[in-house]
C-alpha cells in the first residue's frame, strides 16, 4: 500500500484535490492501487496567527466534507519564514520571494515525507490562479531528487479544478481567503 503526502496550502486549494485523491488513490476510494492519503499543513509564510488558524480549520473542514485523508499538521514558524523571505519584501507577488516560500514550504514536506516512509508526495500550490505549475513542479523534482521521495507533478487548477473547489467550499461553507498568506500579500492585495 503507498502512501502520498500532500503540501496542503490551505482549505480552497485542496478541497478539490483531497475528493480526487480520495477517489482515485486511496483504498477507501476503491482504487485497485490502494493507498493512504494524508495532507501535511506546513505553511510559516500565513501572517497573522489568527490567519494561520482560519486556513487551517478550512483544513479540518475540506478534509471532512471529503473523508479518506489523513492530517498532519506541521510546526508554524513564521520567523523561519521571515528569515528566508523577509529581506524580499519589494519583490512583487509571483516574483523571486514566492519561489522562495514555495520551496521553503515544499522542502519541509519533501523532509517529513522521507522521514516517515511517503512513497510520494505532492503539493496544493499548483492549485492557486497566479501559482505558475511550471515553477513549482521543477521545485518539486530537484526535491524529489535530493530527498529521494517521488513528487507527484501537478496543475491542480487544470480540468475544471478551481470551480470544483469553489463548489465544495460554498456547499460545506469553507473559509476561502483574498490573499495568499504572508504579510506582503495583505499588503500589496
Amino acid at each position: 500500500m503507498k502512501k502520498f503526502l500532500l503540501h496542503t496550502c490551505c482549505g480552497p486549494c485542496g478541497v478539490h484535490i483531497f475528493e480526487k485523491l480520495s477517489k482515485d488513490f486511496s483504498a477507501r476510494g476503491g482504487s485497485a492501487s490502494g493507498g493512504e492519503v494524508a495532507a501535511y499543513f506546513y505553511n510559516p509564510n500565513i501572517y497573522p496567527a489568527e490567519e494561520y488558524g482560519r486556513r487551517l480549520e478550512a483544513v479540518r473542514r475540506g478534509i471532512n466534507a471529503v473523508g479518506g485523508i489523513k492530517l498532519i499538521e506541521g510546526r508554524y514558524e513564521p520567523e523561519k519564514w521571515m528569515e528566508a523571505c523577509g529581506g524580499l519584501k519589494d519583490e512583487p507577488e509571483g516574483g523571486r520571494r514566492c519561489a522562495i516560500c514555495f520551496r521553503l514550504r515544499m522542502e519541509e514536506a519533501a523532509r517529513y515525507a522521507k522521514e516517515n516512509n511517503f512513497d510520494l508526495w505532492g503539493t496544493t500550490i499548483t492549485s492557486g490562479r497566479n501559482k505558475r505549475a511550471e515553477v513549482i513542479n521543477i521545485i518539486g523534482r530537484e526535491l524529489a531528487e535530493k530527498y529521494g521521495v517521488e513528487f507527484y507533478p501537478a496543475d491542480w487548477k487544470k480540468n475544471g479544478g478551481q470551480e470544483r473547489s469553489r463548489e465544495i467550499c460554498k456547499e460545506n461553507n469553507i473559509y476561502r481567503q483574498n490573499y495568499c498568506g504572508c504579510i506582503y500579500s495583505i499588503r500589496d492585495k
